[in-house]
């Protein structure tokens, strides 16, 4: 599973050899083929309906994909570490699906990397306190305080980290979310500087950063597709 992530993305990125996969054909901004140039099968995957096969990820449809133009304008990604066992995102992300507006997320991420996406679109979990932290501890909170809530945020949660909550994200979850991450902002057209740990935004376990190294990874790698205009309604 991480050793065909890992291949993906190299794809993704333009790191494979030329004979393998051009770099006209992963759509990269930076390239000749501009904003113009017609959307990679990694865009199409990322902005298509019902349950499409994304490259790498392995990802457990419990509820379809519907039409973008009626997904919520999803803003930022929050991701958290749910602080569940090994195994638990199944479990979790069916509770999610019978009742979308329970406490928890949007997708659920196992520790063998497995994404299991839980509900429509537009459902909205509590999963954030309305972006309460001002402290400015871990990023400057002057665009985020009071602005960040359930509304206009998708959240992401990672399971894995009980007992120990310090435990780190597993290399397949890591793998996983370098993609799905892509994936989300592809569709939503969100930018990097719109991924936030949940420890970022909000005051949470002091044991802990939640969500930080992963918020990190997503900011830290470029930009794949070419950010579109949302489908007129």
């Amino acid at each position: 599973m991480v050793l065909r992530a890992i291949v993906t993305l190299l794809l993704l990125c333009g790191s494979w050899p030329a004979a393998a996969q051009t770099t006209a054909s992963l759509g990269r901004p930076d390239e000749a083929t501009g904003p113009s140039a017609p959307p990679t099968s990694f865009e199409n995957a990322a902005r298509a309906r019902g349950t499409p096969e994304i490259p790498g990820l392995n990802m457990v449809w419990l509820t379809p994909w519907g039409r973008l133009e009626l997904a919520r304008e999803w803003r930022n990604i929050v991701v958290h570490q749910s602080e569940g066992p090994p195994g638990s995102a199944r479990r979790m992300a069916q509770k999610q699906t019978e009742k979308p507006d329970r406490r928890g997320a949007t997708a659920w991420v196992e520790t063998d990397g497995t994404v299991y996406w839980s509900i429509v679109e537009f459902a909205v979990p509590h999963h954030v306190r309305d972006g309460n932290r001002k402290d400015n501890k871990f990023i400057d909170n002057s665009s985020t305080f009071g602005q960040i809530t359930d509304d206009n945020s998708i959240g992401i949660e990672f399971v894995g980290n009980y007992p120990n909550v310090r435990k780190p994200p597993t290399e397949a979850q890591v793998a996983a979310w370098r993609i799905l991450v892509r994936v989300l902002q592809t569709r939503y057209n969100i930018p990097n500087e719109r991924v936030f740990a949940h420890n970022w935004i909000d005051y949470k376990d002091r044991r802990y950063c939640e969500g930080c190294s992963l918020a990190a990874i997503a900011r830290a790698q470029p930009m794949l597709a070419v950010a579109q205009p949302r489908p007129a309604e």
